[in-house]
């Protein structure tokens, strides 16, 4: 094995998590610059037409995950981030000169098609240079990057509040698009993921159908509970990203520009610690318990339950800032597992389909519960609605602890096994 094989695995984490950063960061610090944005556009006045805006990019990026996948399992997954960072940077860049509703509409929908490339492409790259003993640690890393992007898109209020909202925009989208030419000369792919020629000829001079991952995933119950098992919690996980910092200003009682950073960086701080936590004890359980990283991934879910209760009704600095981390370390635990868990129930070859169909689900629990807690937000009832979510986890935890039996670490060593 080449020295550089050895590290490459790691320097592709370090790749992606910027990546993963710029990907949360350029979604997410719209929804703290509400206060901002609506003197220049006044259709953001009220919570439902934000709440909208808000749900565009959901309801697109839902519908383009299952695509997205299926494209990752069939083309080099380097062209494919590349591309889709550079697209979803210009179109931040290009937001910062936006002057209506409708143009703002637009261009979150065309981020929605470009964003929803990365995940799948992304997640699977990294699974497929991780073995089991390093997989969830490797994912949970670069999780972080995904929360670290969230607790920088709060301090687009902040610049937002000193300068102006349109150079929020504009300076994070520059960054995306200087970061997609660095990746153009380090980033790799694995070298047994095969191109389209490659396929053909391995079908017989035919092209595979784009259809066949779904043809081998749809008919597998595992992938189905894996499914309900990750959209379920999406609900009370997408709601706190997109309207945390509505809350905490609420109950605080403390303007956007304040709630917006301090709502984030607790997310992504505690966050961060639960990935890593999750992701290391995960590593090691699976060693020695198959459903090691079942176990782990339910331990991070149950610390939400008692989370969204006090996120909910705590009206005290302390309360809701200790809810809000508990929620992010316990929430923490369970998305470094979730592309791990997916290892051990499905082929390294349709892993990307099957995350994209994964992120689907939890994409338009997503958007459902964002305009859900928008009209909650207009009506004055949006801690109690948080507070309602805490059943939701119930309900995942059921099922995640009931029904998922992996029979070995990694699916592909154990058809390696039969064979």
């Amino acid at each position: 094995m080449k020295k550089e094989t050895k590290f490459y695995p790691w320097v592709l984490v370090g790749l992606l998590w910027v990546v993963a950063l710029l990907n949360y960061m350029d979604r997410q610090m719209l929804s703290t610059m509400k206060p901002s944005m609506q003197v220049d556009i006044v259709e953001l006045e009220t919570a439902t037409n934000f709440g909208r805006l808000m749900a565009i990019f959901l309801w697109i990026y839902g519908f383009m995950s299952p695509l997205a996948g299926m494209i990752a399992d069939r083309v080099s997954r380097k062209w494919l981030i590349v591309g889709s960072l550079f697209v979803w940077s210009a179109v931040t860049f290009a937001m910062g000169y936006a002057t209506t509703f409708n143009q703002l509409y637009c261009l979150r929908a065309v981020m929605g098609v470009s964003e929803a490339l990365y995940i799948p492409a992304g997640l699977s790259l990294i699974a497929d240079f991780h073995s089991s003993r390093t997989r969830s640690l490797a994912i949970g890393i670069h999780m972080t990057g995904l929360y670290m992007g969230q607790a920088l898109g709060g301090f687009g209020a902040t610049i937002a509040d000193k300068f102006s909202w349109q150079l929020s925009f504009q300076s994070f989208g520059l960054a995306g698009i200087i970061y997609s030419v660095i990746l153009v000369l380090f980033l790799k792919d694995r070298e047994s993921h095969p191109e389209p020629a490659e396929l053909a000829v391995m079908h017989g001079g035919k092209r595979p159908s784009v259809f066949k991952g779904l043809a081998i995933l749809l008919p597998n119950i595992s992938f189905w509970l894996i499914f309900f098992y990750f959209s379920i919690p999406s609900l009370p996980g997408w709601g706190i990203k997109n309207w945390l910092p509505t809350l905490f200003s609420g109950n605080l009682q403390i303007d956007m520009a304040k709630a917006g950073p301090l709502s984030t960086i607790t997310i992504a701080a505690s966050s961060f610690l639960g990935v890593i936590a999750g992701g290391i004890l995960s590593d090691r359980w699976v060693q020695k318990n198959v459903r090691g990283r079942i176990y782990t991934s339910a331990i991070g879910l149950a610390l939400t339950f008692p989370s969204l209760l006090f996120v909910g009704f705590g009206h005290t600095t302390l309360h809701v800032i200790a809810a809000a981390f508990c929620f992010g370390f316990g929430f923490g635990m369970f998305d470094a597992n979730n592309m791990p868990i997916l290892c051990q129930f499905v082929s390294s070859k349709y892993r990307a389909t099957a995350y994209g169909l994964m992120n689907m689900g939890g994409v338009f629990s997503g958007a459902f519960i964002t305009n859900w807690l928008g009209k909650s937000t207009d009506a004055g009832n949006l801690g109690r609605d948080f507070a309602i979510l805490a059943g939701i986890v119930l309900l995942a935890l059921v099922i995640q602890l009931t029904f998922l039996r992996p029979k070995a670490k990694d699916y592909d060593e154990l058809n390696l096994e039969k064979a």
